[in-house]
């Protein structure tokens, strides 16, 4: 059993980590054809609810407990704030840097940690901030800069809107785990699709109100198969995640997940045109290993 749970938690490890650049892929490729990101968001929930219907009809559960109600909710407010910045972050960004940017979260971990919880960091903790640091200047700056890795780098709107989509989705997970906790990994990816639907689709037709519906849907009918690929690869990827914090603690699992950040940065060259590879390779790589140090020895 246990051999079990280690191989299921594994696979999952490993698929998340291939399947998440995937699906910024498909949102960086929507919003470059004018998609609205709050549209994209919405609609690649709303592909994954009609699924998660078949699921639910047979498998109704009974009884659900309060606290499944309360973190679902805060879950998915966080969730969909977090996914819509992320896309608007890629609309404007290159994924072959916003990708890496995501270990950001340890470092953010990290900090309230201290502010909060009084946690002071240990050695690890320090030389992990270190390379998360030197590793951003691989990443984010360009090789002819004179001014290296300047503050300047956080007013541009695609790293702010990353940072935002990394705070919410840090705080997110811990409401995540909760509800795996709770019910099952299953019920919370149904959660996750449904409400993440609802509280989207409330926003969507909250900021358009005043605005024709149809550039949306000549988009949605253009680019059917990249929003039905996007749906199924976002799918994939939280389902994963799910049975991933099941198996192991968060910490170790988002510690585990920023290796994405090697494929984002291939995926932005190889599909974007994005450049200097193997100098955002060795920063992102940089920046992986600080994550790990800060959460795994925190």
């Amino acid at each position: 059993m246990l051999l079990f749970l280690i191989s299921t938690t594994a696979l999952a490890i490993g698929v998340r980590i291939l399947v998440n650049p995937v699906s910024n892929v498909f949102q960086k490729y929507l919003t470059q054809r004018q998609a609205n990101p709050l549209f994209v968001v919405t609609s690649t929930y709303g592909i994954l609810s009609i699924g998660c219907l078949f699921y639910l009809l047979p498998n109704l559960p009974k009884n659900l407990p309060i606290s499944f109600w309360y973190n679902s909710f805060i879950f998915n407010t966080l969730g969909v704030a977090g996914n819509y910045f992320l896309v608007k972050s890629l609309h404007r960004g290159d994924l072959s840097v916003l990708g890496p940017i995501n270990a950001y979260k340890a470092l953010v971990s990290l900090v309230f940690g201290l502010f909060l919880l009084g946690e002071i960091p240990n050695v690890w903790g320090i030389g992990g901030m270190t390379l998360i640091i030197a590793g951003s200047y691989f990443v984010i700056t360009q090789p002819s800069s004179t001014k290296g890795l300047s503050w300047a780098i956080f007013k541009q709107k695609d790293v702010q809107y990353r940072l935002l989509a990394l705070f919410f989705s840090a705080i997110d997970a811990l409401y995540l785990k909760k509800i795996i906790v709770a019910t099952s990994a299953n019920l919370a990816f149904v959660s996750w699709c449904i409400g993440g639907f609802l509280f989207s689709l409330m926003a969507f037709l909250y900021t358009q109100k005043n605005a024709s519906f149809r550039p949306h849907f000549r988009i949605l009918k253009n680019y059917k198969w990249y929003f039905l690929a996007l749906g199924l690869s976002s799918g994939l990827m939280q389902l994963s995640t799910n049975y991933a914090f099941e198996g192991i603690q968060v910490s170790y699992a988002l510690a585990l997940f920023q290796v994405s950040a090697l494929v984002s940065v291939f995926f932005g060259v190889q599909f974007f045109d994005e450049k200097q590879l193997w100098r955002k390779l060795a920063g992102a790589a940089v920046m992986v290993v600080g994550a790990v140090l800060i959460i795994l020895f925190k």
